[in-house]
């Protein structure tokens, strides 16, 4: 029904019965968006999403489950999913979503600078990669679309319905906990020390903001 669904949508859709099967989808065609359920049979969904993300796959995840349980949505998140749709659902609802992740994942590339440098900080905005001290740190689409706008915006503070409205889509607003995993994603990633970071601050019961402490470099694109 879910296929169906999509089809008559627009959407081209792949189907596979288990993990091994979608695996091999992704190997061989270029995906845009996986939809996965957490229980599916043999490797489950949060093991399948962590084996997509170790490859480098980049594409938009959307986790579907029947349990509406906190602990399991910020596993999912920090699995690599880019959002978490609890059953049962409308299927008006499940095709806004997707469309959703896809407008994060495939973001306009014609930016106006293409590397912000902080700190031992590195993003590379065209190639959308991050580096810290030289070397080379993945990140998730959702992870580096959500830094990106912290370090463009640098010193200013930005809410919590700023930042999902503006990195999930204006469909979201109050899912509070979805920001809170990825900023606990991107500090283990990017601070020497997630318990005192340096460059993720926290505004008590407002946002985060990128601090402004560091300089900030930019390169415009027509300076490559």
């Amino acid at each position: 029904m879910i296929c169906t669904s999509l089809r008559n949508d627009g959407f081209v859709v792949e189907e596979a019965r288990n993990a091994e099967e979608a695996l091999a989808v992704t190997k061989e065609q270029i995906v845009s968006l996986v939809l996965l359920d957490i229980d599916m049979p043999g490797i489950g969904g949060l093991d399948l999403c962590r084996q997509l993300r170790a490859a480098g796959q980049t594409m938009g995840i959307v986790m579907l489950s029947a349990r509406d349980v906190e602990k399991e949505m910020i596993q999912a998140l920090e699995a690599g999913a880019d959002d978490y749709v609890i059953k049962p659902f409308r299927l008006g609802e499940l095709t806004a979503r997707c469309r959703a992740v896809l407008r994060r994942v495939h973001v306009d590339q014609a930016a106006d600078e293409v590397s912000i440098s902080a700190g031992d900080l590195e993003l590379d905005l065209d190639r959308r990669l991050l580096r810290k001290c030289g070397k080379v740190v993945r990140l998730t689409p959702t992870e580096f679309n959500l830094l990106a706008f912290l370090m463009k915006n640098q010193g200013i503070p930005l809410t919590h319905a700023k930042l999902l409205r503006t990195i999930w889509g204006p469909e979201y607003g109050e899912e509070l906990e979805y920001l809170r995993s990825y900023v606990r994603l991107l500090r283990k990633k990017i601070e020497d020390d997630p318990a005192q970071p340096k460059y993720l601050v926290t505004e008590p019961w407002l946002g985060y903001r990128f601090s402004s402490t560091f300089n900030l470099h930019s390169v415009p694109s027509n300076a490559r």
